[in-house]
């Protein structure tokens, strides 16, 4: 294997690794590293809860002093700062490693270059923009937030063969199959936040909670755009609101009686044409340090966010039944009038969960 592709193979192990850290490091990025040498790992590491310890850190701990003469595989370029600790580019370089291999640079101004500028000062040989593309989705939420101070934003939408989320009578419950809604949770776990609209939380009453084997405790932070608060404080959010966080995000003319007492944290958030503003609310919460938003509806919520362009990724997932016209759509109105003026997405993947079929889209 020449060196090139034995680095794309660790880098993916690295990028692998780097995942099981999403929805648990924000506002710090989800990182993954792999200390190797003369083919073998000596260390793997990734972020930890909260985003301490960073990767490098639980890696290079790991491989001790044979790290010396290594070569390490980072997701994200080293951080140059001083925080709770010192910098990692400088435990790399005190820790003997010979060649730092990296996916991506850090554009946190902290950093940005610094990390790799005292890598090079080290002689430390350093190659760059491995699986860079990969590497970027992955941290995404992460970058969006430092370039454009919002989280990532992924898009759900499960519906009938039709595009319908309920029949005439409103009757949603259960569109797609377990395996789908398995996934969803999934989902949920690999993100910050999960975010719906007023008319989701009132007429669905969801708890938005992770109810997945082994991954009940990593319910995200459960916000909620409802501009006068009126989702019922006995609901299952106002209930629940004190053992899983609950953001409400409101105007301000919102009456937080009632809600102001269940633990709930309450987001005043600028309002547009009647409704919250989505530039407002998304920078609230990057404000607060989320950086991976999963949003679950409903339409007309989603409808805003895709014609904003704040979806970064979209996924469908599709069942066996058509509703017809009469059905509530998965999307509320566009103001499309030309072909032109449709958003469009990329397809990058398809999956069957059961009788269902799932597709991932990301912004063409």
């Amino acid at each position: 294997m020449d060196l090139h592709s034995a680095d794309d193979r660790w880098m993916r192990l690295a990028l692998a690794l780097g995942a099981r850290g999403l929805g648990q490091t924000w506002p710090n990025p989800a990182v993954g590293c792999v200390i190797v040498k003369n083919s073998q790992v000596l260390g793997r590491g990734w972020t930890g809860g909260g985003g301490r310890p960073h990767a490098e850190r639980v890696a290079l701990a790991q491989a001790g002093d044979a790290a010396k003469g290594a070569t390490a595989y980072i997701t994200l370029e080293p951080c140059a700062h001083t925080g709770k600790t010192t910098p990692c580019a400088d435990a790399l370089v005190d820790a003997g490693i010979a060649r730092v291999v990296a996916a991506c640079g850090d554009p946190d101004p902290r950093v940005a270059g610094k990390g790799f500028d005292r890598l090079r000062a080290a002689d430390i040989d350093l190659r760059m923009g491995v699986l860079e593309v990969e590497a970027q989705q992955a941290n995404i939420g992460f970058l969006t937030r430092v370039t454009q101070n919002r989280p990532a934003v992924t898009l759900k939408l499960a519906s009938s063969l039709d595009g319908k989320i309920a029949t005439s009578t409103g009757e949603s419950q259960w569109i797609t199959g377990d395996a789908s809604r398995a996934y969803v949770h999934f989902l949920r776990a690999t993100h910050d936040a999960v975010m719906v609209g007023r008319g989701t939380s009132v007429a669905d009453d969801p708890g938005l909670d992770v109810r997945l084997n082994g991954l009940e405790n990593r319910t995200p932070v459960r916000v909620i755009l409802d501009r006068n608060l009126s989702t019922p404080v006995d609901s299952q959010l106002g209930r629940t609101a004190k053992d899983s966080p609950v953001w409400m995000c409101h105007g301000a003319s919102a009456n937080s009686t009632g809600w102001d007492e269940t633990g709930a944290t309450l987001i005043e958030c600028a309002v547009e044409g009647g409704t919250l503003s989505l530039s407002d609310t998304l920078g609230k919460l990057a404000d607060k340090g989320i950086t991976r938003v999963f949003c679950e509806g409903g339409g007309k919520l989603a409808a805003s966010l895709i014609r904003e362009g704040y979806v970064d990724r979209l996924i469908t997932m599709t069942a066996g039944i058509a509703i017809g016209a009469d059905g509530t759509p998965n999307l509320g109105a566009m103001g499309v009038d030309t072909l032109a003026q449709a958003p469009r997405f990329k397809l990058i993947s398809q999956r069957r969960f059961g009788t269902d079929l799932m597709a991932e889209w990301f912004s063409a």
